[in-house]
């Protein structure tokens, strides 16, 4: 990493952002909960925090590249001196994409590790069965790496802040943009049978109704599409919307391929990592008869909704932060948005234990999420205070052309769950430079 970089990357990280009257917001007392004003996993030199992923099975291929991502960054930040002089103990356990398995690796976290908090743990159905348990053991639940509805319920869950936009705001939006773009075609459903097709279709029926020809939804232990892919085909739908995880958006275009169906395909945030598809469509048309076919062909084309920067778009100033950063403190596997995804995450969750101070405890966490109107890389605004825990509100639209370039299409709107209106926003990102890290 240049001196120039270094210098502005030194300047960043974690902090404080603009404030708001909210104090004592998202306080909870003894009386009401758990105690919150422990310091369960943090010492004079770190702060224990843990994570479920899946590093094997069904979903590995997709994702494992999260907690890789934040790993770097957390590395970046332990080498500039850490959060108030203590580095970031990151513990990553492999739940293999099982929810039995989840809930064992979570215990083992919060009982043996005594983590201070989870953050980004992976999944609709895998984190969906330890939300409740976090909560009653006063564990801050921060950034669930999945857009479930669940993860905004102050009632139930106070403690659990969401991160990504949820599956019914960012299907609103890709509903609107077919009735708008794509009047009169026959559309398709491709779900996965979870959390994710629900509140996906709940978000998509507020704008398409008669459009709609057939609704498949998938296993996600069952790499088989064929039977899907077929009723898509027999029913003419022309647009597909798939609200799938990677390794199904590559086993679905390749069927369809295959039977010389080519629909348009518009695929939500989860599925929509380029970089990681063609890894997938290069091991999935391995000893057939697309091997050797260029994964761009099957890509071209492709719709995406998203709410970060993106790695093919190397103008941005984030995506250079994070080459930078990976560069250094990665792995040495190519840097793909799934990896952005976990460093974006963890860029933010930074900022939030800075702000929480020096004399960190689980309330003084709490206290900084719902105190701050906070901004992060991505160009949406972000929300984890008062009554909503949604994190981002809302997504833009590209599309992917062979070559590797995207074009934008529709640029960031926000709604909400329900059935208020798409709005545009004026809304400006932090730039790098403009993060201080350092007390």
């Amino acid at each position: 990493m240049n001196t120039a970089r270094r210098g502005a990357l030194a300047a960043s990280l974690a902090l404080a952002l603009t404030a708001t009257a909210c104090t004592g917001a998202g306080e909870v007392t003894e009386s009401e909960g758990p105690d919150l004003s422990v310091s369960t996993g943090v010492t004079d030199d770190a702060i224990v925090i843990g994570t479920h992923q899946p590093l094997t099975g069904p979903a590995a291929a997709g994702y494992m590249s999260i907690s890789r991502g934040a790993a770097a960054v957390f590395d970046y930040v332990n080498e500039q001196g850490g959060i108030h002089g203590r580095e970031i103990d990151y513990r990553v356990e492999d739940d293999g994409y099982d929810p039995a398995r989840t809930i064992d690796v979570t215990r083992q976290l919060v009982i043996e590790d005594e983590i201070f908090a989870m953050f980004g743990g992976l999944g609709t159905p895998t984190h969906g069965g330890v939300v409740d348990y976090l909560n009653e053991e006063g564990v801050p639940d921060v950034f669930p790496a999945s857009g479930a509805l669940a993860w905004n319920n102050t009632e139930e869950h106070p403690l659990t802040y969401g991160w990504q936009v949820d599956y019914t705001k960012e299907a609103k939006i890709q509903g609107q943009y077919i009735v708008e773009n794509f009047p009169g075609q026959d559309v398709g459903y491709l779900f996965q049978n979870d959390d994710v097709g629900e509140d996906s279709q709940e978000g998509l029926d507020q704008y398409l109704t008669d459009e709609v020809v057939t609704r498949q939804h998938y296993e996600s232990e069952v790499p088989d599409l064929s039977a899907q892919v077929a009723e898509l085909k027999r029913s003419g739908a022309e647009v597909v919307v798939c609200s799938c995880i990677p390794a199904f958006v590559a086993l679905a275009m390749l069927e369809a391929a295959s039977t010389d169906y080519d629909p348009q395909w518009v695929v939500s945030s989860i599925g929509g990592d380029t970089a990681t598809l063609q890894g997938l469509l290069a091991a999935f048309t391995e000893d057939t008869d697309a091997e050797g076919v260029p994964a761009d062909t099957f890509l071209d084309g492709l719709i995406i909704t998203s709410y970060m920067p993106r790695v093919e778009d190397t103008e941005d100033e984030w995506s250079a932060f994070f080459i930078d950063v990976y560069e250094e403190y990665g792995e040495g596997d190519p840097l793909t948005n799934t990896h952005i995804f976990g460093m974006t995450q963890a860029v933010m969750f930074a900022q939030v234990l800075m702000s929480a101070g020096p004399d960190l405890t689980r309330q003084a966490l709490v206290d900084a999420l719902e105190e701050q109107e906070w901004q992060g890389p991505g160009p949406v605004p972000f929300s984890s205070s008062g009554g909503d825990h949604g994190g981002h509100q809302g997504a833009y639209i590209v599309q992917y052309q062979e070559g590797g370039a995207i074009e934008m299409l529709q640029e960031t709107r926000v709604t909400d769950r329900d059935g208020g209106p798409i709005e545009e926003v004026d809304f400006t990102p932090l730039s790098p430079e403009e993060l201080v890290f350092h007390d």
